[in-house]
């Protein structure tokens, strides 16, 4: 007939990815064991970032966590912090997102990896400072694929 519609079927939503958990499965591990847990939230887009500046109070607002991780969007710190909140190791307060206890911990496990890189960086300055090669093993090969 003419004049009538089709009505539109919605295109199938993709699921958002289940927020790793332990007992969950997650990337590279089937049964959710804990550490496979922790290193798939982890490794996500933005997520050791989100980490990383929620260390320090005041807690900040969205908008102020959007500008200290340098402007990701808001989709995904929208993500990032559900996932983090889901996980138990950020919370929205009051005043804006911090840490839970639980969160503390972790970034506490997180701070010896921030010395490693305090320590690398004056390394590899000084090896530069001294004229030497300070690339690491194997990136002459990587330039020969360029």
């Amino acid at each position: 007939m003419a004049g009538t519609r089709t009505p539109r079927t919605p295109a199938p939503r993709t699921p958002a990815p289940r927020t790793p958990l332990p007992g969950r499965p997650v990337r590279g591990s089937d049964t959710g064991r804990p550490i496979m847990a922790l290193l798939d939230l982890l490794g996500r887009r933005w997520a050791l970032r989100v980490l990383w500046e929620l260390r320090e109070d005041p807690a900040p607002t969205f908008r102020d966590l959007q500008q200290r991780t340098g402007g990701v969007s808001s989709s995904v710190l929208t993500d990032r912090l559900r996932e983090l909140t889901e996980a138990g190791i950020t919370e929205r307060g009051e005043a804006g997102y911090r840490l839970t206890p639980r969160g503390r911990d972790l970034l506490a496990c997180l701070a010896p990896l921030a010395n490693w890189a305090a320590d690398w960086t004056a390394d590899w300055a000084e090896a530069q400072a001294a004229g030497r090669d300070a690339s690491p093993p194997g990136a002459e090969l990587a330039d020969h694929d360029r």
